[in-house]
């Protein structure tokens, strides 16, 4: 029998991230990319020409991520290791998608910590990159008044098949542009 993340990865995860917006080319940052359940998908998506930055705290998520990219020749994926700085060590405008899933809530920042953030988030993107938003444990309208106070221009939701905790479910995307 296959798993929830087996099937994620098979069948669902490109399907999903073409839908949020990621396309061939592309620069992409997974902040706080975990096992790399969305950072290697986005990496078959950007293809040789594009690039995947994995940040991550958790040097044995990306000891993972780096395990899986390697086992599909993928040779897009750079792995960041960070030791929960809110600093991101790419250049200004360099990032044309960020994926912030699972993360941005008060269970890792505060309200301050969270506008720092999205400072930073807004200094590394490119104008018009997407920010695409998995507001799991954060209320949909609180979170999009601060991305938007931020910024940022709310562009859509997107209600669809996600992998959270390793189990596939049901939920919201929020999709945000730099402006």
């Amino acid at each position: 029998m296959r798993s929830d993340v087996d099937i994620w990865l098979e069948e669902i995860a490109e399907r999903v991230l073409r839908e949020v917006g990621i396309r061939e080319s592309h620069a992409v940052l997974d902040f706080s990319c975990g096992s790399g359940h969305y950072a290697v998908p986005a990496a078959r998506i950007v293809g040789e020409k594009g690039r995947v930055y994995a940040l991550d705290k958790s040097r044995i998520s990306l000891y993972k991520v780096a395990k899986r990219a390697k086992s599909e020749k993928l040779k897009n994926i750079h792995m960041i290791n960070t030791s929960g700085e809110l600093k991101i060590p790419l250049e200004d405008e360099s990032i044309d998608v960020t994926l912030l899933y699972d993360v941005i809530h008060s269970h890792y920042f505060s309200v301050t910590s969270r506008r720092e953030l999205l400072s930073e988030i807004y200094r590394i993107s490119k104008y018009n990159a997407l920010i695409s938003v998995y507001p799991k444990h954060i209320d949909l309208e609180d979170i999009k008044y601060e991305i938007e106070k931020e910024n940022f221009h709310f562009a859509g939701k997107l209600f669809k098949t996600l992998l959270h905790n390793r189990s596939l479910t049901q939920d919201y995307l929020l999709n945000f542009q730099r402006r």
